[in-house]
């Protein structure tokens, strides 16, 4: 009985654990083609092939900036905005908006998304603009209208184009921005600001309202503006025909 005992007090052997390497995957990292570039570069490779691996990384860069450039322009159309017309063709009794206002609202929403937008001016043949619009990566498109000096009204030479780049300067932005007017399409007179009279003829015309004497604000309601520099060229005539009648009524 003693030895039975005794045996039962005997301590179990240790089982002894056998540990198991795990293996571990190595992760796979894509190599970039300015990687391979700079391995080529370390290694001696030849000039051919490190020209070859530029044009990659070139090509590589390319699409990253315009995968970019629509993920910024797509995430731009989502925000509302909001381009009110801010002045009046008193011509035509009708509101519009400015290129300043349309260009400086838009311009500052693109902003935060890296996108901007400019112009290039070409005369060689004609007037052509084109407005490009960019991204912070690199990556920009184009839209490109031409057109005659526009020659309607009393412009001079000077006004005339200029009236024409700000219609094309409108009309390609909002072609390659996508965004017009909140609540009606720009102006399609071309520019307001382009048809105004002349620094001379502002001039002769408050120098004939002081010399007959007459009321600048009826004068102003007449013409159906609130400031002298806003009348439109092509009503400088009928101004100076009133002024002259008034003259005529003092003598």
């Amino acid at each position: 009985m003693a030895e039975t005992k005794k045996a039962a007090r005997k301590k179990k052997p240790k089982t002894e654990l056998a540990l198991v390497e795990e293996t571990v995957p190595a992760i796979v990292q894509a190599v970039t083609p300015m990687q391979m570039l700079s391995i080529a570069v370390e290694q001696g490779h030849d000039l051919d092939k490190i020209e070859k691996l530029m044009e990659l990384e070139r090509t590589y860069k390319a699409d990253i900036a315009r995968e970019a450039y629509y993920q910024a322009l797509s995430d731009f159309k989502k925000q509302p905005i909001e381009v009110t017309k801010d002045k009046v063709n008193a011509q035509y009794q009708s509101r519009y908006t400015t290129i300043g206002n349309l260009v400086n609202t838009v311009n500052a929403a693109m902003a935060p998304f890296g996108l901007n937008a400019r112009w290039s001016i070409d005369q060689t043949t004609g007037i052509k603009v084109t407005c490009i619009l960019s991204h912070t990566l690199g990556h920009s498109e184009e839209v490109s209208m031409s057109g005659p000096p526009d020659d309607s009204g009393k412009k001079n030479q000077l006004q005339q184009i200029k009236s024409t780049i700000t219609y094309l300067e409108s009309s390609t932005f909002q072609a390659v921005t996508g965004v017009v007017s909140q609540d009606a399409n720009i102006d399609d007179d071309a520019v307001g600001a382009a048809e105004t009279i002349s620094p001379e003829q502002l001039a002769d015309l408050n120098a004939m309202i002081n010399e007959v004497d007459a009321n600048r604000t009826q004068f102003l309601r007449y013409c159906g503006i609130e400031q002298l520099q806003d009348m439109l060229a092509s009503d400088f005539t009928r101004a100076v025909t009133s002024l002259e009648r008034k003259r005529k009524q003092a003598e």
